[in-house]
């Protein structure tokens, strides 16, 4: 049997940078998930003392407090710098950037669309820089039977698929006079996402790694599941049945942007073993 790995899978840049300032920081608690993958998290705690709170209203003795990737709201983040502790900002560039724009664009008087899952707790940071009225969606359909502004800007979660955005996008510009679109989809998960399109299509089974609370990894395996019927979410090797390989001639292998290296080559290790 064939494995391939994707042209473009695993930790994104943002993930990276939040990785190192943990590891160099050590001995330090993360406001929330530093990134969406358990094992990785469990890593970090066991070797480099970084702990995980619920949120801010965890923190007791803590000297240092890490932002997780996906930032957090504005009225957290006021409140955190109230406090006396040091704060290590590992928010990922590209979440910043529709924060800014919801902050800008609200305080120019324009109504704002958020394409995002309103329980993520980007889009919940996202949504607090908005002064004016946000509307989050999935679909376009959800923006129907709701009076709309004349000014309406639109920013994305980081993950979503650019085509549904483009939905979005197209049915604002049929009901609204001025409508200001900010593409803020992570180049990464363009390329991620681009890559376990191609390789689905060509492999009789899948295996995508990653956490199962990553929305960007469930995003590739809902990808891959339409092309490759069997296709498998996975978090560690541990998860592999052998079954799943029995009369398969290509795997194809990708992984979430909080997926890490070691845990993927565990995972390709044992398909090789089934092999």
């Amino acid at each position: 049997m064939i494995i391939e790995l994707a042209e473009n899978y695993g930790f994104c840049f943002g993930v990276k940078r939040a990785i190192k300032k943990a590891e160099q920081i050590q001995n330090a608690a993360t406001i929330g998930e530093l990134i969406h993958n358990p094992a990785e998290i469990n890593r970090l705690q066991q070797n480099f003392n970084v702990k995980t709170l619920k949120d801010i209203r965890a923190l007791s003795d803590e000297k240092k407090a890490i932002i997780r990737t996906h930032g957090i709201t504005k009225g957290d983040l006021a409140e955190l710098r109230k406090k006396d502790i040091e704060i290590i900002d590992a928010t990922c560039p590209f979440v910043t950037k529709p924060q800014q724009i919801c902050e800008k664009m609200s305080a120019e008087g324009y109504d704002v669309v958020i394409f995002g899952d309103e329980n993520h707790p980007e889009v919940k940071g996202v949504k607090s820089y908005v002064s004016t009225r946000a509307f989050v969606v999935l679909d376009e359909s959800e923006l129907e039977g709701i009076k709309l502004p004349s000014k309406i800007a639109v920013v994305s979660q980081t993950t979503k698929k650019p085509e549904l955005f483009a939905k979005i996008v197209s049915f604002l510009l049929l009901r609204c006079k001025e409508v200001r679109v900010f593409n803020t989809i992570c180049d990464a998960t363009f390329k991620n996402q681009d890559a376990i399109l191609k390789l689905s299509q060509k492999s009789d089974v899948m295996i995508i790694v990653g956490g199962k609370n990553s929305a960007n990894t469930k995003q590739l395996f809902l990808i891959s599941k339409a092309n490759c019927e069997h296709s498998y979410l996975i978090e560690t090797e541990k998860e592999l049945e052998k079954a799943w390989f029995e009369g398969k001639k290509h795997c194809g292998v990708s992984a979430g942007a909080s997926t890490p290296d070691w845990i993927i080559k565990n995972v390709v290790a044992r398909i090789r073993e089934f092999g």
